[in-house]
């Protein structure tokens, strides 16, 4: 599906780096032409040697390298490709880009480029977080750069939070996606339930479950790259927004089901939800 896309992959400095490698192979095995630029923080945790092993290119470091420069400029790495991957992108990185800042070879080919960009977050759920960060995602959405995660569950740190990265196969998705967009479902509705619902007891405790909302939410990112007009009506979840979908937040069953009414007519639907079975007849205000 890839075969003939060219792709530059820039892995910054952080422990999902390793997740880098085998980005790198389906990449590969999809037909795609693939140079990487290794930034300094990223060879703390993957090698030039494994990078250049698997894509079966050169691997680019270094902004000031006369031998880099004489084959691959900056200019040319930042040119040639249909799409620049940056996974993982660090909170340091995405500071950087967000500054318009060039001072070594990756940034300096981001600066210098016009193609589309993606980046696959990933750091510690405080991190990720903080009002710097979301500053920092806000303004390089509004300039186009398109995202994929961070998703959340167990953090290298020992945390549970948000800040991992997307697993391999959702930035492949998204990479497709971009690369070889479907709209077999453009002017098409879609409503897509998602997560769990809460019912209350009292104003402390409520009957739920466990349902991540991870199915739900996928199913509407993957509705909507189909050019599908996408409503995603979700219970209490951790789980990002998908990127072009209306997201309606709700609580209850009976406020999911109305929800859904409001979304009607559609083309489709996939009830993902998890729905409670239960709820308290006449719960306690205290």
């Amino acid at each position: 599906m890839l075969s003939g896309k060219r792709l530059l992959l820039i892995v910054s400095g952080g422990i999902a780096a390793y997740k880098s490698l085998d980005l790198v192979r389906r990449l590969k095995e999809r037909g795609s032409e693939l140079r990487c630029i290794l930034t300094s923080g990223g060879a703390q945790f993957v090698t030039p040697l494994s990078l250049s092993s698997l894509s079966g290119e050169k691997v680019y470091r270094d902004l000031f390298s006369l031998t880099d420069e004489s084959e691959m400029g900056h200019i040319r790495l930042a040119r040639d490709a249909d799409l620049i991957v940056v996974a993982p992108a660090s909170a340091d990185f995405l500071a950087k880009m967000a500054g318009g800042l060039a001072g070594d070879l990756a940034t300096a080919v981001l600066l210098a480029s016009e193609r589309p960009v993606l980046v696959a977050p990933a750091m510690n759920a405080a991190m990720w977080r903080h009002a710097a960060t979301r500053r920092n995602i806000a303004l390089l959405e509004e300039q186009g750069v398109r995202r994929v995660g961070p998703e959340a569950g167990d953090l290298a740190c020992g945390e549970v939070g948000e800040g991992r990265m997307a697993e391999v196969p959702d930035i492949m998705a998204a990479i497709e996606e971009i690369l070889v967009p479907d709209t077999s479902l453009s002017g098409h509705r879609a409503l897509v339930t998602s997560g769990p619902t809460h019912e209350p007891i009292d104003p402390v405790r409520y009957i739920a479950n466990h349902s991540s909302g991870k199915q739900g939410h996928a199913i509407a990112g993957a509705l909507a790259g189909m050019g599908a007009e996408t409503t995603l009506v979700s219970g209490p979840t951790s789980q990002p927004d998908p990127e072009g979908v209306d997201v309606q937040r709700v609580e209850t069953a009976a406020q999911m089901l109305t929800a859904c009414q409001s979304a009607l007519p559609v083309d489709v639907a996939v009830c993902a939800a998890a729905v409670g079975d239960w709820k308290v007849n006449g719960a306690a205000e205290s």
